[in-house]
């Protein structure tokens, strides 16, 4: 059976014993102070066990995504180390809100098992609550004597607190539990030792598969349990396991749950998976790292999908912690330098995405965030890991010294916690107040990690290393000085060039650096992928030499790419103004990044800025386009003499003795960049976005110049595709709200037709009940919505005792039918109204459920409708 087929059959069992199915709640919990994510399949329900509220269904079935490494319950390390622990896995469940107990939960547990899935008998292991003296907790001898007339007694087995006392966490709904176990070993491994033996043994291949729970307490602050108002079913079965199960393999990771995720993280990464290999040996840890990338990779996606991003703190940093061990074993194992775990999204939303289409809808913001997330962690990564394993190596006893911890943090940016977590793994620790001393007195020295291997410089000419020329002329007359090539682990082999002057900038101030090409007389190119800074040199990055190193040259600047580059710059002082005379002096730049298509801005202010005001700070911009402010700029002045001046220094920012200056009317600013001659230059400011980026923290994404053209070019067609479908009327706005206003008036006098219709209805039908063996029995068909029949059924109950109500529709082409019996008849006659519809749902090619007293089906065959009719008649004269 493929996964998905399995999903649904468990759902079609437990819909067809009445229960309702549900969909998973998110993974991601904002409302319970007492977790941060959904660890089990009744966290949802949580409020119904406590009796704070009442569900729609007393009984509900669903698969629930779940994440477990935080807590009480933590399954993290042996992600990937075992083949069935997982971070984020599926919880199939069945749920009774004070309705069935232990004998119906059991019963139905093995029937899906042995009968519906057909697994074999003989292989199944039930284990039982032995009891607690300490919390006066009896054996469970309830669902001992249940399982006692359905297994025999050398397969059941009593086990104690930390093994079948089920608690959701240190506080909330509990109680005593049965698990299922199965033992899928060879028939040789089977000879040798039971398998009763090895439940509860950590043995991969001898797990447990299902867990009922039969929650009777609520586990207080104090420690204490008090019982619940009434006895709750809260079952939980790996859908990871009961696939492996099904799919007659040894392992979660061999299913089809996992097997397309692992082909694809070896096409990518050209890596090979094994899935007997030894977890010790090479082969081992490259499949460790495989199965630990294809689980987090799902735990990560579902919860960015659900609303959580990774971070430094809470719920946030979990979900940063799964993503960094997964970038590690990555890096580590699969020898991947440069970010790829962004690039298994596709496959898993492909995958799962019909089962939870939150996958599909947030695709693009998983990808973003994923990808953005490597590259950051990864620049940590590439030095730290290797001084780490050197450390330990150097490392004599169990404590590593905190001034090795100190410098991989300092010199190399390798985070403290990170540390810590790798040690802990190997069952290490380090000194960290002498960590935090080290902190302390060296807290402003400066990182001196490097990325790349460069080698020496070569020295070309005599020239001397020149300075910027690009602010007034794009192309020169330059002659290579030095060059040395790097080794970058992201880009591979580069080359690095010095000129004597240069017309390309260099990327700073969060401009990025200038592209364009290198020529000869002779026509040899050299294209220039970008442009950097590094102390104090202008370095332009190449992918190859010119073939003669001591030619004259010309190197020219992309044009296109500079002048769309100096628009948004220059629009981001604009910007910066606009903000701070809308929002408030107290708005600080915090961050830009100026691109030649876009422009992205960070600030700090205290909440979400307004439509108003977001339009308000683009006028502003845009006001000062149209003034056609001319550039005014000194490129030599001090610091002190521009801040008197009025100019703005960012905050963090380093400044030397002399500093450039840079005005657009009431704008002034310290900067280095490269601007427009006139804002008329810029044509036109678009923004197109306002987020938030941390606490305190807000970013506005803009467009100008030729992506503002272009915007607007796309918007004017849609606005003309909109005119054309409202037949070009003059104010089409006018004519939007008018339909929007019409349909809404429309649906409120159906809403009244129907209730006027139903109101005459019921006089109608009043008259037509038949008594049938002491009931009062109706079977119709009607023409009203599901709502309607509703409402109908409930008042005719109201006003008539003793009735059993079949009403049938069809709406739009598809069949409905109902069913509402007196309460009084479902208690004396064990009338149930979801077995009736169940029952005559398979005359409209549907089906249904519900509660006892009212339950309701669907079809696509309206035309059996009245052949469903004649059949309940024929069920009520039985």
């Amino acid at each position: 059976m493929k996964s998905q087929d399995i999903r649904k059959q468990f759902l079609e069992f437990f819909k067809a014993k009445g229960h309702s199915i549900v969909p998973s709640a998110p993974m991601v919990i904002k409302d319970d102070p007492t977790l941060m994510f959904t660890n089990a399949g009744m966290n949802q329900f949580k409020e119904y066990f406590l009796g704070n509220a009442t569900p729609k269904s007393s009984r509900v079935t669903d698969t629930q995504k779940c994440l477990r490494v935080s807590g009480k319950h933590n399954d993290l390390e042996e992600v990937g180390m075992d083949t069935y622990h997982h971070t984020m896995f599926e919880m199939l469940g069945n749920w009774s809100f004070g309705d069935y107990f232990k004998k119906e939960a059991i019963a139905w547990a093995w029937e899906l098992l042995t009968e519906v899935f057909k697994i074999d008998k003989d292989i199944l292991y039930v284990s039982v609550f032995e009891g607690e003296k300490d919390e006066n907790l009896e054996m469970d001898q309830e669902a001992y004597d249940i399982w006692k007339e359905i297994v025999p007694e050398d397969r059941i087995i009593l086990a104690d607190k930390k093994d079948n006392f089920w608690e959701m966490g240190d506080q909330g709904p509990c109680g005593p539990c049965s698990e299922i176990h199965v033992d899928i070993r060879s028939a040789e491994e089977k000879a040798k030792i039971p398998g009763k033996d090895l439940v509860n043994a950590d043995h991969p291949q001898v797990v447990e598969i299902w867990n009922l729970v039969f929650i009777q307490f609520n586990r207080k602050a104090d420690g204490s349990l008090e019982k619940l108002p009434a006895q709750h079913i809260d079952t939980g079965m790996g859908f990871e396991r009961l696939c492996m199960v099904l799919q007659d393999v040894k392992s979660n990771y061999d299913t089809d749950v996992f097997t397309p995720m692992i082909r694809e993280i070896e096409t990518i990464t050209n890596s090979k998976y094994d899935k007997d290999s030894n977890p010790e040996d090479e082969k081992g840890k490259v499949s460790v790292a495989i199965r630990v990338i294809a689980d987090h990779i799902r735990a990560v996606a579902f919860s960015i999908a659900d609303g959580q991003l990774p971070s430094n703190t809470g719920a946030g940093y979990v979900i940063r912690r799964i993503l960094r061990r997964a970038i590690r074993y990555g890096f580590t194992f699969l020898d991947q330098k440069s970010p790829f775990i962004y690039k298994l999204v596709d496959t898993l939303a492909n995958q799962m995405g019909q089962a939870f289409p939150e996958l599909k809808s947030q695709k693009n913001l998983i990808v973003n965030v994923i990808k953005e997330e490597e590259q950051s962690f990864l620049r940590t990564l590439d030095q730290g890991l290797v001084l780490l394993d050197q450390v330990i190596e150097e490392t004599k006893g169990k404590e590593v010294a905190g001034e090795k911890v100190f410098e991989l943090y300092d010199t190399y940016g390798f985070p403290e916690d990170l540390t810590a977590l790798i040690l802990s793994e190997q069952g290490l620790s380090y000194d960290s107040k002498t960590f935090n001393t080290e902190l302390q007195k060296q807290k402003d020295r400066s990182r001196a990690a490097s990325q790349v291997s460069a080698g020496d410089w070569e020295v070309v000419s005599d020239e001397p290393a020149g300075t910027f020329i690009g602010y007034d002329q794009l192309e020169a007359e330059v002659a290579i000085a030095r060059y040395r090539k790097v080794e970058s682990k992201k880009e591979g082999a580069l080359y690095q060039l010095v000129f004597n002057h240069t017309p390309f900038y260099p990327e700073g101030g969060g401009q990025v650096g200038d592209k364009g090409y290198l020529e000869s007389d002779n026509g040899d190119v050299v294209y220039i992928i970008d442009t950097k800074k590094e102390n104090n040199l202008i370095i332009h990055l190449t992918k190859s030499l010119p073939k003669n190193l001591k030619d004259s040259f010309k190197a020219v600047v992309d044009s296109k790419q500079r002048k769309r580059t100096a628009s948004n710059h220059t629009a981001t002082h604009l910007l910066h103004q606009a903000l701070r005379a809308v929002l408030g002096t107290h708005v600080e730049q915090k961050g830009s990044m100026v691109h030649s298509g876009n422009l992205r801005f960070d600030f700090s202010h205290f909440s979400k800025v307004s439509a108003e005001e977001l339009q308000e700070v683009e006028n502003f911009v845009n006001a000062r386009i149209r003034e056609g402010l001319p550039l005014e700029e000194q490129r030599e002045t001090t610091y002190d003499q521009a801040i008197k001046e009025g100019a703005i220094a960012l905050f963090g920012e380093k400044y030397g003795d002399s500093v450039r200056t840079i005005r657009f009317g009431e704008s002034m600013e310290l900067c280095g960049g490269t601007h427009v001659q006139n804002t008329s230059d810029i044509w036109h400011f678009k923004i197109t976005s306002e987020s938030a980026v941390a606490a305190g923290i807000r970013r506005i994404e803009a467009i100008t110049s030729d992506a503002a053209k272009e915007y607007f070019s796309e918007q004017t067609q849609v606005l003309e595709e909109v005119k054309a479908i409202l037949k070009n009327p003059k104010d089409p706005v006018k004519v939007i709200n008018s339909l929007q206003e019409e349909n809404s008036n429309l649906k409120k006098q159906i809403e009244a037709l129907l209730k006027d219709k139903a109101r005459n209805m019921k006089s109608e039908l009043k008259l037509e009940f038949e008594e049938i063996n002491g009931i009062k029995f109706l079977a119709k068909k009607v023409d009203l919505d599901a709502a309607g029949i509703k409402d109908l059924s409930f008042e005719l109950g109201g006003e008539i005792e003793d009735i059993l109500l079949v009403l049938g529709s069809n709406q739009n082409g598809k069949a409905l039918l109902s069913c509402y019996i007196s309460k009084n008849l479902v208690d004396e006659r064990s009338l149930n109204a979801g077995q009736i519809v169940r029952d005559l749902g398979k005359f409209i090619q549907g089906g249904g459920g519900g509660q006892p007293f009212f339950a309701t089906a669907g079809g696509k065959n309206p035309a059996g409708i009245e052949e469903a009719l004649i059949e309940a008649k024929k069920i009520v004269a039985k």
